[in-house]
């Protein structure tokens, strides 16, 4: 029997949910120096205005800040470097496909060890308008409401 490789999460962007409509998610994996993994397992990471592109077919997270590694020494990384993802060709290609429509970009949602690798679960989303995001939270609000009356 082979046991699925439990997953544990290093940073949700929970902004993300919020600011677009999630349209489809893919996992990846990225490629990392060894600072950043260790920095990543001391959860010291920040996606809130982070994005992915494709150039030249490979898709690339941008402005991911991963902070400098307290142990590290002179071979630290550079937080705010451009970090290539590892995805297939055929989801590269719709990825493209995807993003050449307009309003529609690359984000990513959560960063996650998965069997002690890293990985990075981006989507393709769209902005969410200001009367959107008000929809939600009037629906949120209204279901807590409810909750509370059942519970009572």
């Amino acid at each position: 029997m082979s046991e699925q490789p439990t997953e544990k999460n290093i940073v949700v962007n929970r902004k993300a949910r919020h600011e677009f409509t999630i349209l489809q998610s893919f996992e990846a994996g990225i490629v990392l120096q060894g600072t950043e993994v260790k920095s990543l397992r001391q959860g010291k990471i920040n996606l809130a205005d982070s994005y992915a592109q494709v150039v030249n077919g490979e898709v690339w997270l941008v402005n991911s800040h991963i902070n400098v590694y307290d142990h590290g020494n002179i071979n630290n990384h550079d937080p705010l470097r451009k970090r290539k993802l590892l995805v297939n060709k055929s989801e590269i290609r719709r990825l493209i496909k995807a993003t050449q429509e307009k309003g529609n970009t690359l984000v990513p949602l959560r960063f996650y060890f998965k069997g002690g690798i890293v990985k990075v679960e981006i989507a393709i989303a769209k902005g969410k308008k200001v009367y959107d995001k008000r929809e939600d939270i009037a629906k949120k609000d209204a279901a807590r409401e409810l909750e509370r009356k059942v519970k009572n």
